[in-house]
């Protein structure tokens, strides 16, 4: 099978992920496990950036293929970037823009940090509509698209990286110096509503499962292929 029908076969299959997920999440909702019981908003804005960081995985693999001759599908960053624009730029920055970085602007604390923040995140937004116009099947036919794709890809991974990691070191371990315990688990819910209005239910579940059946299609799934030989 093609790479191309391999990930549109995955992509459909994703979309119903959600359904299939529905039984083993009630079950955890009677009374086995709940995966986000007691997850704090900054540990939940953390996980959140373990899907982004996949997603730059993908883009990198993708990269990869292109810089080596091999076959690649435009799938790999259109879906990838639409993901993104879903997952990260319409919920996960979005929650960071309307409840964690006015902390910090109120009290007046890392607000250059903040402000630098919020400018790449406007700047993410423009280079992802980029990619997904380049990714199109009839646009990604064309090579200087292609080189296009390259050049964009590089610029929203070499910005996301070091972004994520200031967020997660400095900004979010600093929340809880500003709020007090009861304040921060109010944040929390106001971000779960959101994630149920933006996403649907169980919208991190089925965001994960989109990743992973890109990782699979593109068969950088399995972790072990990853582990140093000796």
């Amino acid at each position: 099978m093609r790479l191309d029908e391999e990930m549109s076969r995955r992509a459909a299959l994703s979309v119903g992920f959600g359904v299939a997920l529905g039984a083993p999440v009630i079950a955890a909702a009677q009374g086995k496990i709940n995966p986000d019981e007691g997850v704090t908003a900054p540990e939940d804005l953390m996980k959140e950036h373990g899907v982004l960081n996949r997603c730059l995985l993908i883009y990198e693999e993708g990269l990869r293929r292109l810089h080596g001759g091999e076959e690649v599908t435009p799938n790999v960053f259109n879906h990838t970037a639409t993901l993104i624009r879903h997952f990260v730029e319409e919920y996960h920055e979005k929650n960071e823009e309307n409840y964690i970085f006015p902390v910090f602007k109120k009290h007046g604390k890392l607000v250059d940090l903040v402000e630098t923040l919020l400018s790449q995140h406007k700047a993410g937004r423009v280079v992802t509509n980029r990619i997904i116009h380049l990714s199109s099947p009839d646009a990604f036919r064309s090579a200087d698209n292609r080189q296009k794709i390259v050049a964009s890809v590089e610029a929203f991974i070499r910005m996301y990286r070091p972004h994520e990691a200031r967020e997660d070191t400095v900004l979010f371990p600093a929340l809880r110096t500003l709020l007090t315990p009861k304040q921060v688990l109010a944040l929390g819910d106001h971000m779960e509503e959101a994630e149920h209005k933006v996403l649907g239910d169980e919208g991190f579940e089925k965001s994960v499962a989109q990743v992973e059946s890109i990782e699979k299609a593109l068969g950088i799934y399995d972790l072990k292929q990853f582990t140093p030989k000796a």
